[in-house]
């Protein structure tokens, strides 16, 4: 049984829809942040990158920062560039980008349902990166990015959804980062409790995007449970802010693969090693897998397509039968040595939304050879994370990307 529940938002005043929201934090650089803020006071980078607010070289760690995130929020509630809601309400948050819609409900999960493993991950979080998240939601009382979720479609639900947004008028509706960007507000207190009753009726939520936003937020409800010992459990840092979506409704892009080199070997040596595990075919164009099992290539400015032999495709692991995993396992680490894709320097992720463009790009300038992946579904993500499965690094690449600064959730 999963709880999700209605909450009072602080959200953008009508005017400013198209000023306060932004890409998440963890979507640019702190260079690129100071660049996207000029001659927007109210971007909301100013809460979530509060770093640009300061010289250049400032830690942005420090608790300075994130003192100043939490003034620069409190000062678009009181100057009512923010405003919230009188009653909790759920958000209807619709996405449509490149002509496929995706359409999720903005509510607040529970941290139990995490710690009790119905709110099911499947990435490894960093310390550091949790920590950083801990003190930004810790000192600015809120949650400022959704964390976005996924769950087996519900008919009734999305009846609900549907019928509520053709009936009614948006109270938002702008393009930015690439995306037409439209929300509606359920606060009819009959509607907002139907909702959370069949949302009880969901077996389980599973993260798609978020697992550090997410982590830190539940470890920052644990905190104020250790200092409020007499809790009830309806205080609201008992819950966090996230953006529901029925499985259906999404899709998983391609996350690609560039390396700096041929780990010494000749290009000879590596067509006869990777020979022995692929099948190898020149194209005579960019090639796009449109299957499992299969891969591009682009080395010396010439594509090919590499297609997995059996032999190491049989596996009944669900995160070993990722191709991911049979790239990584047959040849990043036994052929390139990339033995640790998350923290060797010699390789970089490039998101599907770049195009193999990007690939051809990185493979004649700062990469030597570039793969493009065909990605894993949503289905694959789920098996993963019910059996309590960790999906390899870069796995995953979501578009649209949620926007921060359209709900607030405040902790109290």
């Amino acid at each position: 049984m999963a709880i999700f529940k209605s909450f009072r938002a602080f959200r953008p005043a009508e005017e400013n829809q198209e000023l306060i929201p932004e890409l998440p934090y963890d979507c640019m650089s702190s260079n690129e942040a100071r660049e996207l803020v000029k001659g927007n006071p109210l971007s909301f980078i100013h809460i979530d990158r509060a770093e640009v607010d300061f010289p250049k070289g400032t830690n942005q760690y420090s608790k300075e920062i994130y003192l100043k995130a939490k003034e620069n929020l409190e000062a678009l509630e009181k100057s009512g560039a923010l405003i919230q809601d009188k009653q909790p309400c759920f958000y209807i948050y619709r996405q449509t980008m490149n002509g496929r819609v995706q359409t999720g409900l903005a509510g607040c999960a529970c941290i139990d349902d995490y710690l009790h493993g119905v709110i099911k991950k499947h990435e490894k979080t960093l310390s550091k990166k949790e920590e950083d998240r801990i003190n930004h939601v810790n000192i600015t009382n809120a949650d400022t990015g959704p964390i976005f979720i996924t769950y087996r479609k519900n008919d009734d639900i999305s009846r609900i959804i549907n019928n509520f947004a053709e009936n009614n008028t948006p109270v938002y509706n702008f393009n930015k980062a690439g995306a037409c960007q439209t929300v509606w507000v359920i606060d009819d207190e009959q509607t907002t409790r139907r909702i959370s009753a069949l949302f009880e009726k969901v077996s389980a939520f599973y993260i798609a995007d978020g697992h550090h936003r997410c982590v830190s937020a539940v470890k920052v409800g644990e905190m104020r449970r250790k200092e409020n010992p007499e809790y009830t459990g309806k205080e609201e840092f008992n819950y966090f802010l996230a953006v529901a979506f029925p499985d259906r409704d999404l899709h998983i892009m391609d996350y690609n693969r560039v390396v700096r080199d041929l780990n010494s070997l000749s290009e000879k040596e590596f067509f006869n090693k990777i020979s022995k595990v692929f099948e190898i075919n020149k194209e005579s164009k960019a090639f796009k897998p449109k299957e499992k099992h299969s891969f591009g290539m682009y080395l010396n400015k010439s594509w090919y397509s590499l297609f997995a032999k059996k032999e190491i495709t049989e596996s009944n692991n669900p995160v070993k039968n990722l191709d991911v995993s049979v790239l990584q396992d047959n040849l990043l680490d036994p052929i390139l040595g990339i033995k640790d894709p998350k923290n060797d320097s010699r390789i970089d992720f490039v998101g599907g939304i770049r195009g193999l463009e990007e690939l051809e790009k990185r493979a004649c300038s700062d990469m030597k050879i570039a793969f493009s992946m065909f990605p894993p579904t949503i289905e694959e993500l789920m098996e993963i994370a019910d059996v309590g499965g960790i999906m390899p690094p870069k796995s995953t690449w979501f578009e649209p990307k949620l926007l921060s600064g359209l709900f607030i959730h405040p902790l109290d």
